[in-house]
């Protein structure tokens, strides 16, 4: 199960006063300070489905990076824009101890039917029995301390490197909060949000590519704790780039994640 990964570690500890505290599997690969967009991103999904409710499913989420997420902790306010009988909509803000914004959401959530006989797209599913165990592919942090990558189970399709550029990736996460199950998209949002880091045209210690936003797009709820990013990065010399990953289960395609990437030197 989930929570029995890495001695039991989870991104996010809960403080009787609602703060998230980060651990060290929330903590991402550029400073020491501050998390791994992907866990907070797990934390705004949780928000947005609390507050909508079970009867409607995410469809779509997103969310704009405008600061460093800090682990020292975050403040996670939420509101109900609009709810229908066929859609919802909720904004979301994450915010420092000191009330300084560093995330901001929208999300959108649909009503679940029950329909026979619909037809759909035959797409093959990746073959997750023919996946090779790996070394975690995200550990190339500029810092020495514990960070999102140590904390992450890899498995490689058959003839994938670590070579850059584009590449397919089989990951399996640690639990959001302690104590409590995610709920199937809260699982998917820390891999949505690694397609900048899966396939990287040039490592992190020669050339930065943060992302300031995130767009998670759901057709599917996953079914299974493995799940696989299918990425491919595009990188300009105007400093821009983008992320493009189509997400699997195992038993296929569940959704795409779209990342806008900042590119900088890294400093000798």
């Amino acid at each position: 199960m989930k929570d029995t990964l890495f001695g039991g570690a989870t991104y996010f500890t809960q403080t009787p006063e609602g703060v998230f505290l980060g651990n060290d599997p929330a903590r991402g690969p550029w400073s020491p300070d501050h998390c791994h967009a992907g866990p907070v991103t797990g934390l705004v999904a949780r928000a947005a489905e609390t507050a909508v409710g079970p009867d409607k499913m995410l469809t779509r989420l997103t969310l704009d990076v405008l600061r460093p997420l800090p682990v020292a902790g975050l403040v996670i306010e939420t509101e109900l824009t609009r709810n229908t009988r066929t859609l919802a909509t909720t904004r979301v803000e994450v915010h420092g101890l000191d009330g300084t914004l560093c995330m901001t959401a929208t999300s959108m959530h649909l009503t679940r039917k029950t329909m026979a006989d619909v037809p759909t797209a035959q797409v093959q599913p990746l073959n997750f029995e023919d996946a090779i165990p790996a070394d975690p592919l995200l550990v190339g942090a500029l810092h020495e301390k514990p960070s999102f990558g140590q904390y992450t189970e890899t498995a490689f399709p058959p003839g994938v490197t670590r070579e850059p550029g584009p590449k397919t990736v089989w990951m399996r996460t640690p639990a959001l909060l302690e104590g409590e199950d995610p709920s199937p998209i809260q699982s998917m949002c820390a891999l949505a949000d690694c397609g900048n880091g899966i396939s990287w045209n040039a490592p992190p210690v020669k050339l930065g590519f943060m992302n300031t936003d995130l767009t998670l797009q759901i057709h599917r709820e996953p079914v299974s704790n493995w799940l696989a990013s299918e990425a491919i990065s595009h990188w300009h010399d105007n400093g821009l780039g983008m992320s493009h990953s189509i997400l699997h289960d195992t038993e296929g395609p569940v959704g795409v994640a779209l990342q806008t990437l900042v590119l900088h030197p890294i400093k000798a």
